[in-house]
């Protein structure tokens, strides 16, 4: 058993330590609570001063070339990727006491989202975010039609990111984004996972602690709307901006503080779905193979990612409808069976599910709420969240009448047969959709993509403008 194992067992309180610039700080001077299993932790004094470099302190990255940042974060991908990486095992170690997710599951998660640290990936995020990457590293030279002379810079922004606590990758990508705009970072973790952010940094700071990406780099928890820390640093004369993941509370928490000179990039709440048309029933095979993808795109990590299905919206009759809701149920099973970590579902979903089964004329309900999944099949969608595993499948008679359930919260699309997103793509961004995919790809990503409507990284960044008059005539 590790040290936290024997912790755990002695009922002992996790602790959390913080990142200060290429400093780890041990303490127990907080005691919290995680949010979703109410495991107790500690952490040190949360010490803004350290967390908080004043605006006369030049970036430490601002001069240090975008390869060289690369380089650097690439070594650091092969560290994480190392299963005897110290700070990563012990991570996981604490994490699977907080977090929802089993444990093989957070752990590809991290391992995975190390991927991200290559050199191919990382040139290809900063091409199609920036028409020309070389504004990262110096100021460009313009002249307009009227002989107007200017340089422009994405100069290095300060940035506070407040982490999402369903997916533990994002902790990779946040550092390396952060890197690669050569911004001073913030990190907020979240009560799920106070881990993860912190062990990425130890292990960067192993290849060098005086390295200008780890100086640049601080991590720590706060209670979300604690106004005594966040009155001070959710403040202009601080950051330039909030990067905020999180549920709607998160961001409305977030927006009360924003001004001039300080604003907010939000990748809020999403609900995504899918669309399956009626070419899923031309046979037994494709029908199996529809429910098949589908159930992928449900599971996406046990259906906590915000790509992940909740909604099923199937062109079909509620005779045909239920045979694709026996055939995904079974395969959502599966998934659960194979991902391990079954949890059952909070009493209030479990209440409104029991009452769905009651009124069976417009309800039916495949699966139990002990968390090895559920799919309803109803009229109309549910006026609650599906989670844990839980899926509403709509029958419709077109497609076209499924567009009108996608609003700007919807993010992802899944869609079957895959030749028929052409004819939809327009109207499904016109009602605020952020992409489409093939049904059983809500996962995977291309490279450098917009995500939620935007290309993150040209956002981050200060856009400088040095003006320097007319050319002569």
């Amino acid at each position: 058993m590790t040290a936290t194992g024997s912790q755990q067992a002695a009922g002992a309180v996790l602790s959390a330590p913080f990142f200060f610039r290429g400093e780890v700080v041990e303490g127990t001077a907080a005691v919290h609570r995680s949010r979703d299993l109410g495991v107790s932790f500690t952490t040190p004094e949360l010490g803004l001063d350290r967390a908080v470099p004043p605006r006369s302190v030049v970036p430490p990255l601002l001069d240090v070339p975008l390869d060289d940042i690369v380089d650097f974060l690439v070594e650091a991908g092969r560290r994480i990727r190392d299963p005897r990486n110290p700070f990563l095992r012990d991570c996981i170690d604490r994490m699977s006491a907080t977090h929802t997710l089993p444990r093989a599951l957070l752990e590809s998660q991290v391992t995975g989202a190390a991927a991200y640290l290559d050199k191919r990936v990382l040139h290809a995020v900063v091409e199609q975010n920036f028409p020309d990457p070389k504004a990262l590293d110096e100021w460009i030279p313009k002249q307009d039609f009227l002989g107007r002379r200017s340089f422009v810079r994405a100069f290095a922004p300060r940035l506070v990111h407040v982490l999402p606590g369903n997916s533990p990758g994002q902790a990779v990508k946040s550092i390396a984004q952060g890197a690669l705009v050569k911004a001073i970072n913030l990190f907020k973790m979240s009560s799920s996972d106070p881990f993860t952010t912190v062990a990425i940094l130890r292990a960067m700071a192993d290849i060098d602690p005086k390295h200008p990406v780890v100086r640049s780099m601080s991590a720590v928890y706060w209670r979300g709307g604690e106004a005594a820390v966040e009155r001070v640093l959710f403040r202009p004369q601080y950051f330039d901006k909030i990067v905020a993941w999180g549920g709607g509370d998160a961001i409305d928490n977030v927006v009360k503080y924003l001004g001039p000179g300080l604003q907010l990039v939000s990748f809020d709440p999403k609900t995504s779905i899918s669309m399956v048309g009626r070419e899923a029933f031309a046979t037994a095979e494709t029908l199996e193979r529809a429910a098949g993808l589908a159930a992928d795109d449900v599971m996406v990590l046990n259906q906590d990612a915000c790509v992940a299905s909740r909604f099923v919206f199937v062109e079909a009759g509620s005779a045909e409808a239920d045979r694709f809701c026996d055939r995904l149920y079974r395969r959502i099973a599966e998934r659960a069976s194979a991902s391990g970590g079954d949890r059952p579902l909070d009493t209030e979903l479990k209440e409104q599910i029991r009452t769905l089964v009651l009124l069976d004329d417009e309800f039916r309900v495949w699966g139990a709420t002990d968390g090895t999944g559920v799919v309803i099949r109803s009229a109309a969608p549910v006026d609650f969240h599906p989670v844990g595993k839980t899926v509403d499948v709509v029958p419709v008679g077109s497609l076209d009448e499924a567009i009108r359930h996608v609003t700007v919260a919807t993010q992802t699309v899944g869609f079957f047969p895959f030749e028929r997103m052409p004819h939809f793509r327009d109207r499904l961004a016109s009602a605020g959709a952020q992409r489409i995919v093939r049904l059983g790809e809500a996962g995977p990503s291309t490279i450098g993509n917009p995500h939620d409507a935007m290309y993150p990284l040209h956002r981050f960044v200060h856009w400088m403008v040095h003006e320097d008059g007319r050319a002569a005539i």
